[in-house]
């Protein structure tokens, strides 16, 4: 049975060392009778070498929340090569907030194959804003940022690519609702189809689909019911409690 895949992603929380130390301790002690699941969190880059430390030996694996596409003279910018060597196995990739800010599809591309080629795990964010889902543009757009972000990249290295779902609109900072569980089961389908039709059956079978957008412990077993393999969760995962209810429905 294939693991569920579930990503912490801390934004910018907590403040310090000693917070990230609390949240983490209640999930190690509890996280021991979890089975079948990977964890993964990606708190601040500045929280890095602390986590890295305090989940040796755990079923916790070590994830960022960006990554610039090279090294050299880019004044405030971590590389790949940098985050592997520090042991990171999973980057957030392509999230609507970096998209905000002004990331677009092609520096997104440039990060996905930097990626890949290193054999690390991008978790490709995509997802609609509230007006292209009233204009019913959803596939449109979740289509257009896929190919655009899989520009150029060999099918060969697209076995450790994770897509994650998360309609703008239904992030928590913008008081999203989340998706029904056919809207997510629906997505999920046409991704998997778009992948086989443009990088063939086997791709498409093996690729995770995650779903991220206001998931809490309130809603983890509507998503779950979506048929997903995981999801990508911002609030809920600094709740120790909340977080790990969240782990024990794909237990």
């Amino acid at each position: 049975m294939k693991k569920a895949l579930v990503v912490a992603n801390w934004k910018c929380n907590p403040s310090t060392e000693r917070e990230v130390g609390k949240i983490l301790n209640e999930v190690k002690r509890q996280i021991r009778k979890i089975t079948n699941v990977q964890v993964v969190i990606c708190p601040p880059f500045l929280f890095l070498p602390f986590l890295r430390e305090k989940i040796k030996n755990t079923k916790i694996v070590l994830g960022a929340q960006d990554v610039f596409y090279q090294g050299g003279s880019f004044t405030g910018e971590i590389s790949p090569k940098m985050l592997k060597k520090f042991g990171v196995k999973y980057v957030i990739t392509g999230h609507s907030e970096r998209r905000k800010l002004g990331e677009d599809d092609q520096i997104i591309n440039k990060k996905i194959k930097s990626l890949l080629e290193l054999k690390m795990n991008p978790i490709l964010c995509v997802g609609e804003t509230k007006e292209m889902r009233e204009k019913e543009k959803q596939f449109e757009v979740v289509e257009r940022q896929i190919l655009a972000a899989l520009r150029n990249v060999k099918k060969t290295l697209l076995d450790n690519l994770i897509i994650a779902y998360e309609p703008v609109w239904a992030i928590s900072t913008n008081k999203g609702k989340l998706c029904s569980s056919d809207d997510i089961m629906t997505m999920k389908l046409f991704i998997k189809q778009l992948f086989e039709k443009n990088f063939g059956a086997k791709i498409s079978e093996k690729i995770k689909i995650l779903y991220g957008g206001s998931v809490n412990d309130k809603n983890i077993q509507l998503v779950r019911s979506a048929g997903i393999d995981g999801v990508l969760v911002g609030g809920a995962s600094l709740n120790p409690q909340k977080f790990i209810l969240i782990l024990k429905a794909f237990s």
